[in-house]
């Protein structure tokens, strides 16, 4: 391929909108497959609640038989009906609920339909439950590092993934640039795609207002690795909230759990976040390793280019999507990120 054809094809996936994949077959089987996968299933209400209710309630985090929801101006810790407390993953940050006092006790008992979420399968792979662990959210705000912990785009890519299945905008913040010389250089692939990153440092004050000023007036939902700083980021966006931070482990250079369950939290400036225990893996939910490349709004495009309609982008003749890794219009980190998880899916299928 000669140079100007080259530079062609550079630019157009420069172009590519994440939120707005060109209209390739690849495109319009995503828009199709995500109708179907982000439809949220309400949980019945009792017999003696009209499916039409209104909520009262917003969870602010929960536990196996309690939640602790914000509610007539204030925020009251209230049981779970047995139904709820059952379904270890009906109850999440975000959710809108229908608060009662009966017998002078606060109960859940209704949950209305979710407008996003964010799921992973259950974390006790006990029969391939769903366990969402944040509802009606408007922005991911993937947190990252520059170092301690260093960079891993692995985890960025799959919550990418989570994000537009679950409806939700993603942000990838790069925490720690204090400790850097540069920007890690994969960065340069997420803003190409469209993902919004924002470079940020809790000691110098670096980013934190645009980071603010991201997510004023939106529901938002903080994740990542341990150790990456988001404790220390809602710390800085909020002077005096005064959560836990703590270092990271010297002898494994990962991170050390703080916060230990996700809930959420409303700051000045009309900014809630829901804060999140950091993990090492994201299990995705519903995604076959087939429909791992609509994920990829690059290789989504190329693919288009394939000799074959199903080509799996590995070994097939003729493979539009290698073409462009080779010639530099598919990063290869990001192409490298695509086979791993499309391998961990066939590995667990």
């Amino acid at each position: 391929m000669d140079d100007k054809k080259r530079k062609k094809k550079q630019k157009r996936t420069r172009n590519v909108d994440w939120a707005a994949h060109q209209d390739t077959a690849y495109s319009r089987d995503l828009k199709r497959h995500l109708r179907t996968n982000t439809a949220v299933s309400e949980l019945a209400p009792q017999p003696d609640i009209p499916r039409d209710f209104t909520p009262n309630g917003l969870v602010i985090s929960r536990s196996r038989k309690w939640a602790f929801v914000q509610w007539d101006g204030r925020e009251d810790l209230c049981k779970l009906t047995d139904d709820l407390a059952q379904r270890g993953a009906a109850l999440a940050p975000g959710d809108r609920v229908l608060v009662e006092r009966i017998n002078g006790e606060l109960w859940v008992r209704a949950v209305a339909a979710r407008r996003t979420k964010l799921s992973r399968p259950a974390m006790d792979h006990s029969g391939g439950e769903e366990q969402v662990f944040a509802a009606n959210i408007d922005v991911l705000v993937v947190v990252a590092a520059t170092a301690k912990p260093v960079f891993r785009a692995g985890l960025v890519d799959r919550y990418l993934i989570a994000a537009e299945n679950g409806g939700v905008t993603p942000i990838l913040c790069v925490n720690k640039m204090d400790l850097a010389n540069a920007e890690p250089p994969e960065l340069a692939a997420y803003r190409e795609i469209g993902v919004h990153v924002i470079t940020t440092s809790c000691e110098t004050g670096q980013g934190i207002a645009e980071l603010r000023e991201a997510i004023r007036g939106k529901i938002s939902v903080f994740v990542g690795h341990s150790g990456v700083g988001k404790s220390s980021l809602l710390n800085s966006l909020q002077p005096g909230l005064d959560l836990e931070t703590r270092e990271i482990s010297e002898a494994t250079k990962k991170g050390k759990h703080t916060t230990t369950t996700a809930k959420l939290f409303h700051l000045d400036g009309d900014i809630r976040i829901i804060d999140t225990p950091g993990i090492r893996a994201l299990g995705l939910w519903q995604v076959s390793p087939e429909e791992v490349a609509y994920y990829f709004p690059e290789i989504a495009e190329h693919a288009a280019n394939c000799k074959f309609r199903d080509c799996t982008h590995t070994h097939e003749p003729k493979c539009g999507v290698r073409e462009a890794v080779e010639s530099g219009a598919i990063s290869r980190h990001r192409f490298a990120s695509f086979q791993r998880i499309r391998e961990s899916l066939e590995e667990n299928s």
